[in-house]
């Protein structure tokens, strides 16, 4: 399927590493030109000159960018104007877990998830609004977790937000309609760095990666047996972003190897 992205603007966050870096691979290798921003500058700066040893200098942009930071945000989209004339595309993907119970999550720990999940979102959405509007065929495509709607008691502070994020997206879906199309995927468990530094920091040293991750699979009963890899869910990324996904607005879509519960 030809997703009709060659030559266009994609803007990706957290696009150094995990599903955003497999997303903005993708993206690239689907013709599109695309602008990545991440806070760490050494490990964006090694990715870039990646890109750009493959797919050209002059598709690829990448800049430092605190996702939360306006005057950032700001920057950076201004710096997407100048060198692609703007963007048809915003893949929101910046973001983490919190490991926390409600007795265990301080006042603070609960402003700073807060903060984090929905100006990761807000920050570059008004950053980019104007240019995904003005493209004639606008999307935005939020990677957001299954917790979402499944929320977990070892995750509430993080699951509590992920459910405030969705009720977001879906509003800005009807608002921002007919000139861009909103989306977002609810990912399940994705291998990634996270995993891997549970992984590291395993209590049985002699437990080989592939027996952890195989056991992880089986203790959170997954039933497709695995992990999902950042480059599935990427996949899903790019098609909902593209001219392709054309009449897809309002949606979220699992990936998550059928661990949901819910109907």
């Amino acid at each position: 399927m030809d997703l009709g992205l060659t030559d266009k603007p994609v803007v990706v966050t957290g696009g150094s590493s995990g599903i955003g870096l497999a997303t903005a691979r993708l993206l690239l290798e689907e013709g599109a030109r695309v602008a990545i921003c991440a806070r760490g500058a050494e490990r964006l700066e090694k990715v870039a000159a990646e890109f750009a040893a493959t797919f050209g200098a002059d598709r690829v942009l990448a800049q430092p960018v605190n996702v939360l930071d306006e005057g950032d945000m700001t920057a950076f989209a201004a710096a997407v104007k100048d060198r692609f004339g703007g963007a048809v595309a915003l893949v929101n993907n910046a973001g983490q877990g919190r490991v926390s119970t409600f007795a265990e999550t301080t006042d603070d720990a609960w402003r700073e998830e807060l903060e984090l999940k929905y100006f990761s979102q807000i920050r570059p959405i008004r950053a980019f609004q104007d240019m995904l509007a003005a493209s004639g065929e606008g999307a935005i495509v939020a990677t957001n977790s299954l917790l979402a709607l499944q929320p977990e008691p070892h995750m509430v502070c993080t699951s509590s937000a992920r459910a405030g994020v969705q009720n977001l997206l879906k509003s800005l879906a009807r608002e921002l309609a007919p000139a861009i199309r909103v989306n977002s995927i609810l990912v399940g468990l994705i291998d990634s760095n996270q995993w891997q530094r549970r992984f590291e920091a395993r209590e049985d040293k002699s437990q080989s990666r592939d027996d952890w991750y195989a056991n992880l699979a089986r203790t959170k009963n997954i039933p497709m047996g695995r992990l999902g890899q950042p480059e599935e869910a990427a996949r899903l990324l790019a098609y909902l972003a593209s001219p392709a996904a054309s009449f897809i607005t309002g949606a979220q879509v699992e990936i998550s190897g059928g661990i949901s519960r819910f109907i």
